[in-house]
C-alpha cells in the first residue's frame, strides 16, 4: 500500500482542517452552553444545526459512505478525514453527517435494504433530516454473545410482533430520532447462527416506549443524542420492515459492525491527537520545582510513548482500512479486531497521561480530557468488548496449527 494521502484526500483534509479550525473548535463552548440551557438537552441544538448546514455548503457531507450515495471515498480516504473529526468527537462527526449509530444504519440500509426502505428511511438520513437508533444490547443476558438475545420477533400474518427490551441504545434520546432497527429472534429453534433477524421499527409505533436515559462514567452523550433504555411490548409493525430475511440478522450485523469499528478506530486516533497536542502545551506552559513540566524526566516519556504508540495505531488502522478496500470486510476480520483491541486502550492510555498532566484540571469541564477519556474507555465495551475479539482473534490464530 501506498502510505502518501492522494489528491483527493489532501483535498478533502485541507477543507476539514480548515473547518474544525474556523467553525468546529469555536463551537464546543458553545455547544455545552446550550446543553446547559436547552429544556431537552438531547435534542438538536441550533450549534449543530449551524454546523451542518455549513458542512454542506462546504461538500464536506457523509465522507463516511462510498458510492454514489455518499462523497464515494474509499476506506483508505476516509481514514484520515475521520481522525480529524476524532478531535471533537462530540460536534465534529455529526456535523459532517458521520456519526454513530446513524453510518451503521445507513451502510445498513444501503447494503440490504429495499428500495422501498430506503426511499422511507436511508433518504432522509443521508439528508440530516432524521436520526435512528440501532437496538441489540439487553440488560438481561451477556450481550457480547449475539445468540444470548431474548427479543422476539414473531410473525402473525402479515405483520411482526416484537417483544423486548434492550438498553444503551445510542442516539434514542433525540426527537430527532424515527426510526429503530431491531435485532431480535425470530426462531429460537433454528441452528444458533440463524435465530436472529433484523426489523425496522418507527419510534412512534404503540408499544414502543422510551424509559430513560443511560449515563456513561456519568455523561449523558446529550449532543449524540443520548443512550436509552427502550421497552417493546408487543410492538406490531408490516412484515415488509425485515430486513434481509428470516435468519439473517446475525450476519447483517457482523456486516454493520465490521465498518463502524474502523470507524470508531480512526476517530479514537484523532482523540489521541488532541490529547498529545493538548498534553504538549501544558508542558511547555506550567512550572513544577523551578523548572517547565516540559524538562521532567516523566512528562517526556509520557510524550515520546504516546508519539510512538499512536504511529503504530496509525499504521494498523490504514493497513486495515487498506485490506477492507482491497479484499473486502471479511478478509480484513482479523485485522479489524485487532485495531478493536489495540485502539482504545492505547488511546485511554495516552488521554490518562494528558489528564495526569493537567492535575485537577485534567477532570474538570474546562478541557476536553475527562470527555475524551469517557468516550474512548466506552469503546472497549461498544462493538464487542476486547475479551471477545481476543477470544476470536486466538481462535483463528489456533486454527493455523490443529
Amino acid at each position: 500500500m501506498d502510505f502518501a494521502y492522494d489528491a483527493t484526500t489532501e483535498r478533502y483534509r485541507e477543507r476539514l482542517l480548515t473547518f474544525m479550525d474556523e467553525c468546529v473548535y469555536p463551537a464546543e463552548p458553545v455547544l455545552a452552553e446550550q446543553t446547559k440551557a436547552a429544556e431537552n438537552p438531547w435534542a438538536t441544538l441550533p450549534v449543530i444545526e449551524e454546523l451542518k448546514a455549513e458542512a454542506r455548503r462546504r461538500g464536506l457531507w457523509n465522507l463516511f459512505l462510498p458510492g454514489a450515495r455518499g462523497a464515494g471515498l474509499t476506506n483508505v480516504q476516509y481514514a484520515p478525514l475521520a481522525e480529524i473529526t476524532g478531535r471533537s468527537p462530540h460536534l465534529a462527526p455529526i456535523a459532517t453527517n458521520c456519526a454513530a449509530p446513524d453510518t451503521g444504519n445507513m451502510e445498513l440500509l444501503t447494503e440490504f435494504g429495499t428500495p422501498k426502505q430506503q426511499k422511507q428511511w436511508l433518504e432522509p438520513l443521508l439528508e440530516g433530516e432524521i436520526r435512528s437508533a440501532f437496538a441489540m444490547t439487553e440488560p438481561d443476558v451477556a450481550s457480547s454473545d449475539a445468540r444470548n438475545i431474548g427479543t422476539r420477533i414473531e410473525r402473525d400474518g402479515d405483520e411482526y410482533v416484537i417483544t423486548g427490551r434492550k438498553w444503551f441504545i445510542s442516539g434514542a434520546m433525540n426527537p430527532l430520532c424515527r426510526v429503530f432497527i431491531v435485532m431480535g429472534k425470530t426462531d429460537p429453534d433454528a441452528a444458533p447462527h440463524r435465530q436472529q433477524s433484523m426489523i425496522l421499527v418507527p419510534r412512534d409505533t404503540p408499544g414502543v416506549e422510551v424509559k430513560r436515559p443511560m449515563t456513561v462514567f456519568g455523561y449523558g452523550d446529550e449532543e449524540a443524542g443520548g443512550h436509552a433504555e427502550v421497552v417493546f411490548d408487543h410492538v406490531r409493525v408490516p412484515a415488509e420492515n425485515l430486513i434481509g430475511g428470516e435468519g439473517d440478522g446475525f450476519a447483517i450485523a457482523q456486516a454493520r459492525l465490521g465498518p463502524g469499528r474502523i470507524h470508531h478506530c480512526m476517530r479514537a486516533i484523532g482523540m489521541a491527537e488532541r490529547a498529545i497536542e493538548l498534553m504538549c502545551r501544558r508542558a511547555v506552559s506550567r512550572v513544577a520545582f523551578g523548572k517547565p513540566l516540559a524538562e521532567q524526566g516523566v512528562v517526556q516519556d509520557w510524550i515520546a510513548e504516546s508519539r510512538v504508540r499512536v504511529e503504530q495505531l496509525r499504521q494498523l488502522v490504514l493497513r486495515t482500512a487498506w485490506l477492507m478496500d482491497t479484499v473486502g470486510n471479511k478478509g480484513a476480520h482479523t485485522e479489524i479486531q485487532a485495531i478493536k483491541i489495540a485502539t482504545p486502550r492505547t488511546v485511554e492510555w495516552i488521554i490518562d497521561k494528558a489528564i495526569q498532566l493537567h492535575g485537577a484540571g485534567g477532570l474538570s469541564q474546562d478541557f476536553p480530557l475527562a470527555s475524551l477519556w469517557a468516550a474512548v474507555r466506552t469503546l472497549r465495551l461498544a462493538d464487542g468488548p476486547d475479551e471477545v475479539h481476543k477470544r476470536s482473534l486466538a481462535r483463528r490464530e489456533l486454527k493455523r496449527y490443529l
